[in-house]
């Protein structure tokens, strides 16, 4: 079976309801924004939606954004479906993205946020993020409007540009995301 890669700017119905239910899926509600929130960000220009698809179903997505003037893709979320986990796809995905970071949006970095709680769940994401070549910083950033505290996670992609391991630096890229999705921040 031939799995596809496909990322798109724009809001995109029939794409999104197929990506929904892996996100669902994934996410509990309070950990995730709303379907209106999302629409909001493709409509302001600052969301891509990256899906693979199998036989013409959506397997796993991602949301990202790129954060242009420090070359910079912040990873929002990314989940593949239950039933095709453990398989490697996540790790496929993060190798398309890399590659579609690099190539197609003159990314010198991806940054990530990962949840910062000493849980065996939580090592074992932050352990797949370093398989996949992340490396982890050590500043625990606390937000305002959620319980839970964060660390950033990075990948240099341009040997030539390399991105600090100041994890608040990284912050800086992260919540200026989250501030453009909520706040409407351009």
């Amino acid at each position: 079976m031939s799995i596809t890669f496909q990322t798109t700017h724009e809001w995109q119905e029939a794409r999104w309801n197929q990506a929904e239910t892996v996100y669902n899926e994934a996410f509990p509600e309070a950990g995730r924004k709303s379907r209106a929130i999302i629409k909001r960000m493709f409509e302001r220009g600052i969301a891509m939606l990256h899906t693979w698809h199998e036989n013409g179903d959506v397997i796993a997505m991602a949301l990202s954004s790129v954060n242009k003037q420090a070359k910079v893709l912040v990873i929002d979320y990314i989940a593949v479906r239950q039933d095709h986990r453990r398989r490697g796809l996540g790790r496929r995905c993060i190798a398309d993205i890399r590659a579609w970071a690099s190539m197609e949006a003159g990314c010198k970095a991806i940054v990530i946020e990962v949840e910062a709680e000493d849980t065996p769940v939580n090592r074992e994401r932050i352990q797949f993020w370093q398989r996949v070549g992340f490396h982890l910083t050590a500043y625990v950033h606390p937000y305002i409007w959620v319980p839970e505290t964060y660390r950033a996670m990075y990948l240099n992609l341009d040997e030539d540009e390399l991105l600090t391991d100041d994890g608040k630096k990284l912050f800086t890229y992260i919540t200026n995301y989250h501030e453009r999705a909520y706040r409407g921040k351009l």
